[in-house]
């Protein structure tokens, strides 16, 4: 099996793919545009080893050995000689296209090209290569270490076989796969999530319940892990309100428009544990 994956990226996605596909066996190349960005990844990916080995989950030779195969780069050319390039940069159509752009003429024929986007649709990512047969989605879930989906979505012209070898990838690292056959923005899982956030914000928006109070309700009786509004401070409400922006645009669902609130959020800068508060303090 294909053995040396590129990341491009290393914030918490990148670096957390590359810690777990390193964990697996993978030899890994992270690839950010400034060494200060590369150093705050390998130093996450180091606490996270760090963690699983306190837990006893991993032997400290284990988490050593992961470590020695993680390379990191600020030369995108480092990706030439890779087997599967995931790309986890931020959600902007533009950058990523800028990237598979550039990556289509430096990997090799057999590459997969795959973008870990949460809601932007894979064809229109692949249009910008001489390749679209050969990029795919492979979507995963934060914390990467942790969190056991993986969503692999089919661009219109995604080809059997790179869905193929994106699924031995993912399983390979330990992931269970979804399959979205169609990309309508924001995929299965983030339209899912996106039309639960948007409305219990509208229910605290507008006075009906208290966030603790919805979330509570979602977890006891849904029986979900975490409630939508925690779920959202804790991926990040600028993030969300993103993703249910690129939703709302392609598909004019009236269900996906973001309430004023998550709006006045992010331009006050509360957007969650990542600065201290959200629709919680931290």
């Amino acid at each position: 099996m294909a053995k040396k994956l590129a990341v491009i990226g290393a914030g918490l996605m990148g670096s957390g793919i590359a810690q777990v596909s390193a964990q697996a066996g993978w030899d890994v190349v992270l690839r950010d545009i400034t060494d200060e960005a590369l150093t705050r990844g390998t130093d996450g990916i180091k606490a996270s080893l760090d963690k699983f080995v306190a837990k006893g989950k991993l032997t400290a030779e284990e988490a050593g050995a992961a470590l020695g195969r993680i390379t990191t780069t600020t030369d995108l050319d480092a990706a030439a000689d890779a087997d599967i390039v995931v790309e986890a940069v931020f959600e902007r159509i533009d950058v990523k296209r800028e990237i598979f752009r550039t990556l289509d003429g430096l990997v090799g024929d057999g590459t997969v090209l795959a973008s870990n986007t949460s809601a932007i649709p894979i064809t229109k990512i692949a249009a910008a290569t001489e390749r679209p047969e050969r990029v795919v989605g492979t979507h995963f879930f934060s914390p990467v270490p942790m969190m056991r989906l993986c969503e692999l979505v089919r661009g219109h012209k995604t080809s059997d076989e790179t869905l193929a070898a994106a699924r031995e990838f993912a399983e390979s690292v330990g992931k269970t796969c979804i399959v979205v056959n169609r990309d309508v923005a924001g995929f299965v899982t983030t339209r899912l999530i996106s039309a639960l956030v948007v409305e219990a914000a509208k229910l605290y928006e507008s006075g009906v319940a208290t966030a603790e109070d919805i979330d509570t309700a979602c977890k006891l009786g849904f029986g979900h892990a975490m409630g939508p509004l925690a779920t959202a401070d804790l991926t990040g409400v600028d993030i969300l309100l993103h993703a249910t922006e690129n939703i709302y645009t392609e598909s004019q669902d009236e269900k996906f428009a973001p309430p004023e609130l998550m709006r006045r959020m992010v331009d006050a800068g509360d957007i969650g544990r990542k600065s201290g508060q959200g629709f919680y303090r931290y």
